[in-house]
């Protein structure tokens, strides 16, 4: 591993910057391997600094889950916002965005295993998946009520975020099986039926 150099940057910069060099370090080498000091010169910057922004490693990583889980979210809206404005296609492009980069990534599993192996044991990593997946829960509701505002659609959203998780573990874990666009087309079929 190469140290980075250092420089002088805002607290913002440094935060971020501390906050990427954990979810690296996740990625490569799970919780066991996400160390002040590892993390520290994934960053390239003193331990002193990380304690300075962040109570502890804990802390950190709880960051780097929060700005995993917001660079998803902003990947799934930018889908719907591309989609534009047909109901059935926004829901469409939410569904299929989870089956295409940035959020289809190998390296994005080893990073959500890291957090999803801490949401059991750590009450503030349970707290923002509660959170995290609340709010995936509450837009796919909104996607679904206005393509059919008789659907059932907190069972739905509850029904469709569970195929999508599943299908892209699948699809990260060995993308031979079937292809992204299969996965899509599954997502599809489970949503026209919640629709009808």
């Amino acid at each position: 591993m190469t140290r980075a150099p250092f420089t002088r940057e805002t607290p913002d910069v440094r935060r971020a910057a501390l906050i990427e060099a954990a979810s690296r370090v996740l990625a490569a080498r799970g919780v066991a391997g996400a160390s002040v000091r590892t993390i520290c010169a994934e960053a390239g910057v003193s331990a002193g600094l990380l304690r300075h922004y962040f109570e502890g490693v804990d802390a950190l990583v709880a960051a780097a889950y929060e700005a995993t889980g917001a660079r998803i979210d902003a990947a799934l809206e930018a889908a719907v916002a591309a989609a534009g404005s047909d109901p059935r296609k926004r829901l469409s492009a939410y569904l299929t965005a989870s089956f295409a980069p940035p959020v289809l990534d190998p390296d994005l599993l080893a990073t959500w295993l890291a957090f999803w192996s801490r949401v059991k044991v750590d009450p503030a990593i349970a707290a923002i998946h509660r959170r995290t997946y609340a709010g995936y829960r509450a837009r796919l509701e909104e996607l679904l009520t206005a393509c059919d505002p008789r659907v059932e659609a907190r069972l739905a959203a509850i029904g469709l975020t569970a195929v999508v998780d599943g299908l892209w573990l699948e699809l990260c874990l060995d993308a031979t099986v079937f292809s992204p666009a299969e996965a899509g087309a599954i997502a599809e079929r489970l949503a026209a039926g919640y629709l009808k």
